[in-house]
C-alpha cells in the first residue's frame, strides 16, 4: 500500500475528519538530503476534525503526529501539518 493511501486510512480511523486532504510532495524534493529517494517521504496534510477542536496548535499537531508515529520513525521524511477549523459545506444552489 502507498504510503500516502495508509496516511489517508490512519487519519480517516483516528479522527474521522470533516475534511481531509494528503499529498504526495515527494517530488518537490528529490535529491534532498535526508530524503530516501523513494518517491513517497515528504506529505502536506490538511486536515479539519471535530477530535482537534479546542487544542492548541502544538497539541493537535503531537495528536496528528501520535496517529503517524509509526511512519515518522520509518517511512515519512517531512510531514507539512495545518489543521483547519471545523469547514462548513455550502450546497451550491
Amino acid at each position: 500500500m502507498a504510503v500516502e493511501d495508509i496516511i489517508k486510512q490512519k487519519l480517516e480511523a483516528e479522527f474521522s475528519p470533516d475534511y481531509l486532504m494528503v499529498e504526495n510532495e515527494s517530488h518537490k524534493h528529490a535529491g534532498h538530503a535526508g530524503s530516501p529517494g523513494t518517491g513517497e517521504s515528504h506529505f502536506k496534510v490538511e486536515i479539519s476534525a471535530s477530535k482537534l477542536e479546542g487544542l492548541g496548535r502544538v497539541a493537535a499537531h503531537r495528536r496528528v503526529n501520535e496517529c503517524l508515529s509509526e511512519e515518522l520513525k520509518t517511512t515519512i521524511h517531512a510531514l507539512s501539518l495545518t489543521i483547519v477549523a471545523k469547514i462548513e459545506i455550502q450546497n451550491p444552489q
